[in-house]
């Protein structure tokens, strides 16, 4: 259950004016969920329901996106000597985040990893135990066959072989 309602709002002291404020009230399985946005769009510019979703989750969504740039890209080790080395530090989270979130698109679809964050995809598609054997044609990898997401592999197989080159 989900509800908008927008309100003009004035503090006793802080605020010289009036604000619009949009309120959204939501009751989830795990208890209530309010939210309020204080904002100086007008309403014919946004409706509330469109300024809280169209506007303010997608930035929050962005928000979240750095973050995972920062923490599981590692895009804050920004602490050597040189500006050169700090920004090719970050040229190489900045290429990371985008080789990750063009694999999320083409190879994920289908798999319980098609909507994971970033350090998730790197827990379970890169940080696990594989045997490498190459040969002069091929590169081969072999999973243990307790390996939990043996499946989700085989999909993520299926959609890059599907993919058109």
């Amino acid at each position: 259950m989900r509800r908008f309602i927008e309100f003009d709002y004035r503090t006793l002291d802080s605020w010289s004016r009036k604000r619009r404020v949009v309120g959204k009230a939501e009751i989830l399985t795990k208890g209530q969920n309010p939210r309020f946005i204080v904002t100086n769009f007008d309403s014919e510019a946004f409706g509330a329901r469109a300024l809280y979703e169209d506007f303010y989750c997608a930035r929050g969504d962005m928000e979240n996106r750095i973050k995972e740039q920062q923490q599981d890209l590692f895009a804050d080790r920004t602490s050597t000597h040189t500006m050169a080395s700090n920004q090719l530090r970050l040229w190489f989270s900045a290429f990371a985040h985008l080789m990750l979130s063009q694999l999320q698109a083409i190879a994920l679809p289908g798999t319980r990893l098609e909507k994971a964050t970033v350090g998730t995809l790197r827990l379970r598609l890169f940080k696990i135990a594989a045997r490498v054997k190459v040969s002069v044609r091929r590169i081969r990898f072999e999973l243990a066959e307790g390996c939990p997401d043996q499946d989700d592999f085989a999909q993520v197989w299926k959609n890059l072989q599907a993919w058109p080159s």
